[in-house]
C-alpha cells in the first residue's frame, strides 16, 4: 500500500502524541481518512467506528484512555463525513448510495491496520451508525477477538406514524429524483451548532459538549447536517435485514445510555438477550454518547472496554492452544 499523509487536527484531537491520519481509497474509488494511535507494547488495537456526522479527531480523548490502559487506537472517516469525500454536491447532508458500501470503507481500513502491523488482538468498537456497520461486518467475518457497541443504531428510534412516513419518503423520493433531500425535521447544519446544550440528546456534560462545538467551530469542514432521503431508506432497510438474523460467535459488550433517545433500544435488548457470549449494561443518567459523558461516567465506560477486551484476548488465546 502506497501510504499518503492525510491531515489530523491535533488541536483539536487530544490524543496521544503518536496520532497520525492516512488517505486511503476505498474499493470503489472513494477516499476516506483513517487515523491511528499506536502504542509501543500495546495489548491490542480498538478498531472504533464513529457514528453519523462524526470525525476522526473527536475520538482523540477515547484514543488517550485507551491508550492509558494499554490499548492502540484506528478511527474512521466514513464516505460522506469527515474529510472523507463527500458524495453530493452539497457537502452539508449525509449520504450514502447503499449502506453496504460502508463495508467497502471498513475493508480499506482493515488493509491500512495490517500495513502498518497495529498490536492484534483486534477489538471491534461501533458507536450510533458505527454499530450497524460493525455489526454487519462481524456478521461477515471481521478479524476480530471480540466486539462491542455504544448506543448501536440496530434501529432507528421513530413513532410509528414518522416511521411509516419516513419509509414511504425513503423509498419513494430517490425514484423521482429527490434522494438528496434532508427528511423532514432534520438541517443542514450540524446538530451541536445549531442546538443549545439544555435538552441535547448527545450528553449530559457541559464540558464534553463545548468540545464538540469548539472542534467544529475550529474546523468547519468537518461539519455536517442531515442525512439525505436515501441514506434514511438505506439505514431502515439494513436494520430490519439484520433484525432477525442471528448475533455472530464472539465476546460482545453493548454500552447504553439509561436516557438514549436516539436509537431503537428495544432492538439492543432483544439482540443482547440472545447474543450468547453478550452482555448489555446500562449507564444511569446517560445520555447516547456514553463515552463523552463526564469524567466519572467514561472512566467506568473505557474500564469495562478495557476488561471486556483482555478476556477475549484470553479466550482466544486458549482456544488457539487447545
Amino acid at each position: 500500500m502506497d501510504l499518503q499523509a492525510a491531515p489530523l487536527f491535533e488541536d483539536i484531537a487530544p490524543g496521544p502524541e503518536s496520532g497520525a491520519a492516512w488517505w486511503l481509497r476505498a474499493s470503489d474509488g472513494v477516499r476516506l481518512r483513517v487515523a491511528t494511535w499506536p502504542l509501543d507494547d500495546a495489548r491490542g488495537t480498538v478498531l472504533l467506528f464513529p457514528g453519523r456526522t462524526e470525525y476522526v479527531e473527536k475520538y482523540g480523548l477515547a484514543a488517550a484512555d485507551f491508550a492509558a490502559r494499554g490499548y492502540a487506537t484506528l478511527a474512521v472517516d466514513w464516505r460522506g463525513q469527515g474529510l472523507a469525500d463527500r458524495l453530493v454536491p452539497d457537502p452539508r447532508v449525509g449520504h450514502v448510495e447503499a449502506f453496504s458500501d460502508y463495508q467497502r470503507d471498513a475493508e480499506a481500513a482493515l488493509v491500512l491496520a495490517a500495513e502498518l502491523d497495529l498490536p492484534r488482538p483486534w477489538h471491534l468498537l461501533g458507536h450510533s451508525m458505527g454499530g450497524a456497520i460493525g455489526l454487519a461486518a462481524v456478521m461477515e467475518g471481521l478479524p476480530v477477538a471480540s466486539c462491542s457497541f455504544t448506543g448501536p443504531m440496530w434501529g432507528i428510534s421513530l413513532a410509528p406514524v414518522i416511521r411509516q412516513i419516513g419509509w414511504t419518503l425513503a423509498n419513494v423520493a430517490p425514484r423521482v429524483g429527490f434522494g438528496h433531500r434532508l427528511p423532514p425535521s432534520t438541517s443542514y447544519e450540524n446538530y451541536v451548532t445549531r442546538h443549545p446544550f439544555e435538552n441535547n440528546v448527545l450528553t449530559t456534560d457541559p464540558g464534553m459538549y463545548d468540545m464538540m462545538r469548539a472542534q467544529i467551530a475550529a474546523h468547519p469542514d468537518l461539519a455536517l447536517g442531515g442525512p439525505t432521503l436515501t441514506w434514511l431508506r438505506e439505514a431502515l432497510k439494513v436494520t430490519a435485514m439484520m433484525a432477525p438474523r442471528g448475533s455472530p460467535d464472539l465476546p460482545c459488550l453493548t454500552i447504553l445510555g439509561g436516557l438514549e433517545r436516539i436509537i431503537d433500544v428495544d432492538r439492543v435488548h432483544h439482540r443482547m438477550a440472545a447474543w450468547p457470549r453478550g452482555e448489555l449494561v446500562v449507564i444511569p443518567g446517560a445520555e447516547h454518547e456514553v463515552m463523552m459523558e463526564g469524567p466519572e461516567i467514561r472512566k467506568q465506560i473505557f474500564d469495562r472496554l478495557v476488561a471486556h477486551y483482555d478476556a477475549a484476548a484470553v479466550q482466544e488465546t486458549a482456544a488457539q492452544s487447545a
